[in-house]
């Protein structure tokens, strides 16, 4: 009976994601701290579309021949040559409204690249900001699901595995699971899910020291806040644009 439903794994990180046939997938993208999180928010607040780059070199190549804003970071701050970061914060309605945004991420707009060069059925991008709006599209489209974590520079993190964990739990009745990651980043999250910010300062995640080093810790707690910016970001034709 359960293998009349389609197949949904995680990739704990994309050092892993070779070992999973993303062909006819979707292939959910996760970089919760932060370039999920932020692409979600650029487009729920207006942005016309957002436009991934795997380096700097080409985002500002991009950025110039479009009028584009170019973002992005390397290693949490912004990268040498571009104009603006990779926080959520720094993109309200007034100023990317209309706009197109080429960004550039130490994990996550490279996962997206090795996923799309890996011949991926379709992507999104995902994070809590934009829970259900992933959870209500991966529960209708009755297909094979990987849960693509972006990690940090291949290393497995916590906060990417509690979001593959809280979709797991969402839509886990449509789907067939038989997978050690999904199983780990469902317990993690059930364990997280009452207190998000403070799991991860009790864990001392890697990533929340780092970015709390820099005085992020509002980026942070806005990153694990579920739908504050409740959109499916759907790529196509090389570009992140609503779902609509």
């Amino acid at each position: 009976m359960n293998h009349s439903k389609p197949s949904l794994h995680t990739s704990l990180s994309p050092a892993l994601l070779h070992l999973y046939d993303v062909s006819n997938a979707v292939v959910v993208i996760i970089d919760v701290l932060r370039a999920t999180s932020t692409i979600a928010t650029a487009l729920y607040n207006g942005a016309k579309c957002v436009i991934p780059v795997d380096s700097v070199a080409k985002c500002i190549e991009i950025g110039k021949q479009i009028d584009g804003i170019t973002a992005g970071e390397r290693d949490g701050h912004i990268a040498e040559g571009l104009e603006y970061g990779n926080s959520p914060f720094e993109y309200p309605p007034a100023f990317v409204g209309g706009r197109t945004l080429v960004l550039t991420t130490t994990n996550g707009t490279r996962l997206l690249h090795m996923a799309l060069d890996r011949g991926a059925g379709q992507v999104i991008t995902g994070s809590f900001p934009n829970l259900s709006a992933v959870c209500d599209y991966l529960s209708s489209c009755k297909q094979p699901v990987i849960l693509g974590c972006a990690a940090w520079k291949d290393r497995v993190n916590i906060e990417d595995l509690l979001f593959a964990g809280a979709v797991i739990e969402r839509v886990r009745e449509h789907f067939y699971i038989n997978c050690d990651s999904s199983s780990i980043a469902s317990t993690l999250y059930r364990d997280a899910q009452n207190d998000l910010y403070g799991f991860m300062e009790e864990k001392k995640a890697s990533h929340y020291l780092r970015l709390s080093g820099y005085g992020l810790e509002k980026d942070i707690r806005y990153c694990l806040s579920p739908d504050t910016a409740n959109v499916l970001p759907f790529y196509d034709n090389g570009k992140l644009t609503i779902h609509r």
